[in-house]
């Protein structure tokens, strides 16, 4: 896995935008031009490690049940209903939500037989499609990453009625899909496993931490198992709170399980940073050892918002993990998929890339100031304002460099940046 050695790397969580027209029956050539529409897109936008937008799923984890048997009715309980407890907390929302989702989600099955892996046509397909798209860009990629369902949230869509326990189940599970883990690896791109199950069933009044820690562990621990043949910097592990806009007033602390989550086997960890229940959880890296090849993948854009987050708040988040974990611990990412459902589009697609562009030009912001780059030479004069371009040295006193503070510091003339902003300086004033 790639690392931030001299400027901030950029990534998303794994779905994105499929190309209008690209249905459900579509061809295997629709699909192999839908990802290299979408590999091309990436680039465009600036993103540094890309993937194929998962163009030839219908969703982010039940896309096994085309590669998996053991499967067959229907689960008695709405996916939405299941362990969501802030969303009980207001049915009216809830409802209104079920109803927009539904049809989205689909049919959801449960495993009532002995699982196996079948997939293995439709496996080899989309490792081919990426890799010629990825081949065939003018530009350079930087890296490239493809997303699988972990265990965990395979049995969190489709609950179990076959197996003697939940433990029985995962180890079927993961027995199953690490053929799919495995090829993903041998074709060369980092392996990220979806982790979304890892928080759900959380309730702020009645939790018992020490159950749901017991859950994600055997859940974790069902996927060390399935990836222990792949070398730990080529895995990444992505978990979040439920990509929906809702309360989320009961979702379980970040500092409450990351420790569990550190000590497993993917070197990256992917993870919400941007939404506001979670944002302020940056500062529990502060005091935190983390493992000598972690990497920390925070997002740094909302995805079920239709805002444009500023470049310079992306660089604010990304500079908030930088000065915790280090610069070369950090890849800006996002906070979860932006069509984790085929036919559910939360955000805008337009507005899906132009955040993605803003997730850019934040980082390349970041970059210049965590690498003290200097900054673009000039001066431009507009609307009565002499805008000066400098580049400002900044040193602090009694604690270490950061990366926002200007305290006691110099400014000198600059030499030329191509990606500088700009210090404005009014005419008349000191």
């Amino acid at each position: 896995m790639l690392t931030s050695t001299d400027h901030i790397l950029t990534t998303h969580t794994g779905s994105l935008p499929r190309p209008a027209g690209l249905t459900r029956d579509a061809t295997d050539a629709d699909v192999a031009a839908a990802v290299a529409a979408v590999v091309q897109r990436q680039l465009a936008a600036g993103l540094d490690v890309i993937n194929d937008g998962e163009a030839g799923k219908h969703s982010y984890a039940t896309y096994v049940l085309e590669r998996l048997s053991g499967f067959g009715d229907e689960a008695d309980t709405p996916f939405l209903g299941r362990g969501r407890a802030d969303l009980a907390d207001f049915p009216g929302y809830r409802d209104r939500l079920a109803k927009a989702q539904s049809g989205a989600i689909g049919v959801q099955p449960v495993c009532v037989g002995d699982v196996r892996y079948t997939g293995r046509d439709q496996l080899d397909a989309e490792l081919s499609h990426l890799r010629a798209a990825a081949a065939g860009t003018a530009a350079a990629v930087g890296e490239v990453f493809c997303t699988a369902a972990s265990p965990g949230v395979i049995a969190r869509f489709m609950p179990n009625r076959h197996y003697a326990d939940e433990g029985s189940y995962l180890q079927a599970l993961a027995d199953a899909m690490k053929e799919e883990y495995d090829a993903i690896a041998a074709a060369g791109f980092v392996l990220q496993l979806d982790c979304p199950d890892l928080t759900v069933g959380w309730n702020a009044r009645t939790g018992d931490l020490r159950a749901h820690r017991s859950m994600v562990a055997e859940r974790l621990a069902a996927l060390d198992y399935a990836t222990r043949d792949i070398p730990v910097s080529q895995l990444r592990l992505h978990l979040c709170w439920g990509n929906y806009e809702g309360p989320h007033n009961h979702d379980i602390p970040l500092a409450d399980i990351i420790d569990l989550v550190l000590a497993a086997r993917p070197s990256g960890v992917s993870f919400e940073g941007a939404n506001p229940r979670h944002e302020h959880e940056w500062a529990i890296f502060a005091d935190r050892a983390l493992p000598e090849d972690t990497v920390l993948i925070p997002g740094v854009l909302d995805s079920t918002t239709n805002y444009i987050e500023h470049p310079e708040l992306v660089a604010q988040r990304i500079g908030r993990y930088a000065e915790v974990a280090g610069r070369e611990r950090v890849i800006a990412g996002t906070d979860c998929g932006f069509a984790t459902f085929a036919d559910m589009e939360v955000v805008d697609p337009g507005i899906a890339w132009a955040k993605l562009a803003a997730l850019s030009e934040g980082a390349r912001l970041a970059s210049d100031r965590l690498w003290k780059r200097r900054l673009r030479a000039g001066t431009e004069r507009s609307a009565g304002r002499v805008v000066v371009a400098v580049d400002v040295s900044v040193r602090r006193v009694g604690r270490p460099a950061g990366l926002f503070d200007v305290g006691v510091g110099e400014v000198t003339p600059a030499v030329g940046h191509p990606r500088a902003g700009m210090m404005q300086v009014q005419q008349g004033s000191s």
